[in-house]
C-alpha cells in the first residue's frame, strides 16, 4: 500500500513525519507543493482553501493534516499499512 505525502523543502513537521514513514517502512510518494501547482491546489481543496503541510493522503481517500507521530502511526495501523 502506498500513500501520497504532500510537503515542501522548508517544513520541519514534514521532515519528522517522513522520518517516521521511513522508520516504519511505509511506501510513499513525496510531492512538493511549492514545485507542483496542481498538488498545491489539491491540498487547498482538501483543507477548505488552506495549505497546511504535511498533508498525507491514504489510498482510501482519507487524509491527515499536520499529524503528530502518534496520530500518523495510529492511522497507519487502522488502515493496515503497518501491523
Amino acid at each position: 500500500m502506498k500513500l501520497d505525502f504532500y510537503t515542501t523543502d522548508w517544513c520541519g513537521d514534514c521532515v519528522r513525519s517522513k522520518a517516521l514513514l521511513k522508520k516504519l517502512n511505509v511506501e510513499f510518494s513525496e510531492i512538493n507543493v511549492d514545485l507542483n501547482q496542481e498538488a498545491n491546489e489539491y491540498i487547498k481543496s482538501l483543507q477548505v482553501n488552506q495549505r497546511r503541510i504535511p498533508t498525507i493522503v491514504f489510498e482510501d481517500g482519507s487524509f491527515l493534516v499536520e499529524p503528530s507521530d502518534v496520530e500518523l502511526e495510529n492511522k497507519l495501523k487502522e488502515l493496515d499499512y503497518i501491523k
